[in-house]
């Protein structure tokens, strides 16, 4: 059965007495299986703290436009398109004013201009400034562009005053986020600038990925194999092809159809892939889904080996080329992204970070696979994303689901390299 993918929500806070309703906004929409990142406004933080933010989103909590900008970070467009939705609470006066009027001048109002998802405003504010005729006209120029509003109510202000202007509880943005999620959320691009994107964040862009296990014969009838599907690493490949990359997918022995608009070559051995990598190259990306057997028997048999009662055979393994580490760390013709997979059963955060660190990659795309994690073979997954900075947890879906969210993330990540 295929897992239900959570909706994804970006939490913008603005300053404001008000903020510390944000926290429990967050445990609700948490409790009802959103994902939630969330920013903070400079004044934002004058009341709540960024680890309080960050404890309950269980996710990095973003505050600074500048920081954005690294070769490894989410850049502001990757940000504020990933979400489903972008829900400012509290929406103080300034916040507004700096929508309705396109002003960019730090992150959270980069943000809302440069998303592609609807906005939904929880306005909270002193009642003179609510009621003064430009937040009015202000709030009435934002609804004509779409611009969904909860509240505010009307009582009591932690100023002393009495009137409209208290950011509506959580349970009422709740219900308004989900009532807005039941439309779709994207805002179209006008006619002639769609027909464009239509070609694709990658277009132009050349992608290899590795996928499935590898086999490694010692016997013409018995190999030596890891448990891998290949379905992880053939959506990661469609879902490029979607982006309108030139894709390239080396694959093991599995029992999948080639996807459509990818070049596909098919390997048996951990050599045959490198082998086939090293030719594939130069890409813009590379993506080592491939589950590649550590080992390689010395001396393969020619003939079946028999059962002898008397004598178990004895195998000597060698030590299979490492080949994202060969890619990783190339001194020439490196990608510019070099991305790797970590499928571990224990400690699994511990033993991505030092295949990140080990193998020079840019990212390490983490999955449990555990007994009872079903995710070998299986169709959803659940991973955790690292680079050298950052590390982040992703909730379960289906593997097509977390292609086309890696795809991407990889597109932002290569815009901001500048390659």
């Amino acid at each position: 059965m295929t897992a239900i993918v959570e909706k994804r929500i970006l939490l913008i806070i603005g300053g404001g007495i008000a903020a510390y309703k944000a926290l429990e906004l967050i445990r609700r929409l948490r409790e009802r299986r959103y994902f939630v990142r969330a920013v903070l406004t400079g004044a934002a933080k004058e009341f709540v703290t960024k680890l309080s933010v960050e404890s309950l989103t269980g996710s990095r909590v973003y505050d600074d436009l500048f920081a954005l900008t690294d070769e490894s970070g989410m850049g502001h467009i990757e940000l504020s398109r990933d979400a489903d939705l972008l829900v400012v609470a509290p929406a103080t006066a300034d916040l507004i004013t700096k929508l309705a009027h396109g002003l960019a001048g730090d992150l959270a109002s980069t943000l809302l201009l440069a998303t592609d998802k609807k906005i939904l405003a929880a306005p909270a504010m002193n009642v003179r400034m609510w009621l003064h005729p430009a937040t009015q006209r202000n709030c009435k120029l934002l609804q004509e562009d779409g611009v969904s509003f909860v509240g505010p109510e009307e009582g009591e202000m932690a100023c002393g005053e009495h009137g409209p202007g208290r950011m509506s509880e959580p349970a009422e943005i709740l219900a308004a986020v989900e009532k807005v999620l039941l439309r779709d959320t994207r805002i179209p691009l006008p006619e002639n600038l769609a027909r464009k994107e239509a070609a694709g964040v990658l277009a132009g862009r050349r992608v290899l990925v590795t996928s499935g296990p590898t086999h490694e014969p010692f016997d013409p009838v018995r190999y030596i194999a890891n448990r891998s599907s290949g379905k992880q690493g053939h959506a990661i490949a469609a879902a490029a092809a979607a982006a309108g990359a030139d894709v390239v997918l080396i694959s093991g022995p599995v029992a999948l159809a080639d996807p459509l608009g990818v070049k596909t070559l098919h390997v048996e051995t951990a050599r045959d892939m490198l082998r086939e990598v090293e030719t594939a190259l130069p890409a813009d990306i590379f993506i080592g889904v491939a589950a590649v057997a550590d080992w390689h028997v010395a001396k393969t048999a020619h003939t079946k080996i028999k059962k002898n009662p008397k004598q178990t055979p004895c195998l000597t393994l060698v030590e299979n080329p490492d080949i994202l580490a060969a890619v990783g760390q190339r001194s020439k013709g490196r990608p510019a992204l070099v991305v790797g997979f970590a499928a571990e059963s224990e400690k699994l955060i511990e033993n991505a970070q030092v295949k990140l660190a080990a193998k020079n990659c840019d990212m390490i795309v983490a999955n449990d696979v555990g007994e009872a994690s079903g995710v070998l073979g299986g169709e959803s997954n659940k991973v955790f994303i690292l680079t050298k900075e950052d590390k982040e947890s992703w909730p379960t879906m289906d593997k097509q689901e977390v292609a086309r969210r890696l795809v991407a993330r990889l597109a932002g990540m290569l815009a901001g390299t500048g390659r």
